[in-house]
């Protein structure tokens, strides 16, 4: 908690997402990150006279998911409205949003903080609305140029209760958010170009106080460790402001991600600078009880399940469940890996080790990896039945898979002689072989120096180039170490 010895600070999230829609929010319009400038766009989207929006269902269909998946309830019947300000990303001069009728109102999302604990962050509304152009100052040192492909782009803003107290606590939730909206497939997450973007809602109080303090939003924060940041800098600099008597006024700042620090932007508008009114437009929309199940239907499991049937049903640790649900594709991997093998901790073991440390070192997606899961399940039972052991199966047959990745397991085993040596005789003379060698170490350890067995090991595996069967021949050593 973020706190001195006189004030605490009290902070409020309010999140804009871009939905996964083939089209915007109110027209046909393609939606694309990168595309030319003003190549996505059309009479509609650039607000011309005449030109009717009309909704865009899925658009609709997410945001009653996202609803969903925080426990809000939904709204029946849904009206829109005009949000008035003139400025160049508008080129409407007003934002269709909603006002009175959120679509989603209340809810709650849990998030983990470092120390072990949970938190439950309670939502005020999701609603449904479009974004706006782009401006583009770094082309021009004269003019700002304007991109209006992002000018009716599908939004669900997410407006928390003032619930965190710290910077840090506002990070566990934009990473809860960021994972929950990539599950269930209704945005990308990505910060770093817009399509997940936060405001702050910053004030601080006396400790102990009941009553809010003059809040002060920040915006243009665009990774969630530059929230934090700003969060951090905002606390400091307002309690430094009510130590020394000034007065806090409420404004929007912008954060310097190069200082760390924020600067004043304009004073903050009230509601009715922006002249709300009733959408004429468009026709309310009726969400019924039929259209939120069939919605339900389609949802994919969410983090939270999943990690209670990885602990739960699959009997993984807390901390390999959390590692695997991190990311959807990841979970998903694992759980066709799990389809073909109930060894479920050795499918944790192989996803989250040599599968991502593949896609690390490739710096690509679980969506590129050479492998199928049932290979990953074929090289567990080899390694189960004795065939091979780990070390091989993972230094050498992984290897050689991800070079010939439509290879059986078992046939590339026989082809690179990878099986390893089980039978009694053979392991036996390489025992015989590494004791004879080192004469001095045996008698240490049969003094007591009882750790050198492990040095024993090694080089009996190193004999066998890894071949060796571990289980049997660390049986037959120790009785070969007990014989005179």
């Amino acid at each position: 908690m973020l706190k001195n010895n006189k004030y605490e600070v009290v902070i409020g999230l309010e999140i804009h997402a871009q939905l996964n829609t083939f089209s915007k929010a109110f027209c046909s319009d393609k939606v694309a990150f990168g595309a030319p400038a003003n190549s996505l766009v059309s009479p509609v989207s650039l607000g011309h006279p005449g030109t009717l929006p009309v909704h865009n269902i899925e658009a609709v269909n997410m945001a009653i998911m996202l609803g969903l998946a925080c426990g809000c309830d939904i709204r029946t019947y849904n009206t829109y409205d005009r949000k008035n300000y003139f400025y160049a990303d508008l080129p409407k001069g007003y934002q269709i949003t909603q006002m009175d009728t959120p679509i989603c109102t209340g809810g709650k999302l849990e998030i983990n903080l470092p120390q072990g604990q949970t938190k439950k962050i309670h939502l005020t509304r999701i609603h449904m609305e479009e974004d706006t152009g782009k401006g583009i100052h770094d082309l021009d040192i004269e003019n700002t140029l304007m991109d209006y492909n992002r000018a009716g782009t599908p939004l669900v803003e997410i407006v928390t209760e003032p619930d965190f107290r710290s910077g840090e606590e506002a990070y566990a939730f934009l990473a809860e958010i960021r994972k929950l909206v990539r599950y269930l497939g209704v945005c990308d997450g990505n910060m770093e170009e817009g399509s997940l973007r936060c405001d702050a809602n910053v004030s601080i109080r006396p400790l102990g106080a009941k009553e809010f303090g003059t809040k002060v939003e920040v915006k243009n924060m665009n990774s969630m460790s530059n929230v934090k940041k700003a969060i951090e800098y905002e606390f400091e600099r307002q309690c430094e402001m009510a130590v020394n008597g000034e007065q806090i006024f409420s404004e929007t700042r912008s954060f310097d991600a190069m200082k760390g620090t924020t600067f004043g932007m304009r004073s903050k508008e009230l509601v009715n600078d922006y002249r709300f009114f009733p959408e004429p437009d468009l026709p309310p929309l009726v969400i019924d009880d039929a259209w939120i199940l069939k919605v339900k239907n389609t949802m994919p499991a969410l983090p939270k399940e999943l990690f209670q049937k990885f602990t739960q049903e699959f009997r993984l640790n807390e901390y390999d469940a959390s590692i695997l649900t991190e990311s959807k594709e990841v979970a998903d991997y694992f759980m066709e890996v799990c389809t073909h093998t109930i060894n479920y901790k050795a499918a944790a073991n192989w996803v989250m080790g040599a599968v991502k440390g593949w896609v690390n070192s490739n710096a690509t997606h679980i969506d590129n990896f050479p492998l199928n899961p049932a290979t990953i399940a074929d090289i567990i039972a080899c390694i189960d039945k004795g065939i091979i052991n780990f070390s091989i199966a993972e230094q050498k047959l992984f290897e050689a898979l991800l070079q010939q990745p439509i290879k059986k397991v078992e046939e590339l085993i026989d082809e690179l002689n990878l099986a390893q040596t089980g039978d009694d005789h053979t392991l036996q003379q390489l025992i015989l072989d590494v004791l004879s060698e080192n004469e001095v170490k045996v008698a240490e350890y049969k003094a007591g120096k009882t750790g050198l067995l492990g040095m024993f090991m090694g080089q009996i595996m190193k004999k066998s180039k890894g071949k060796a069967d571990p289980n049997k021949t660390s049986q037959l050593l120790v009785q070969a170490l007990k014989m005179d």
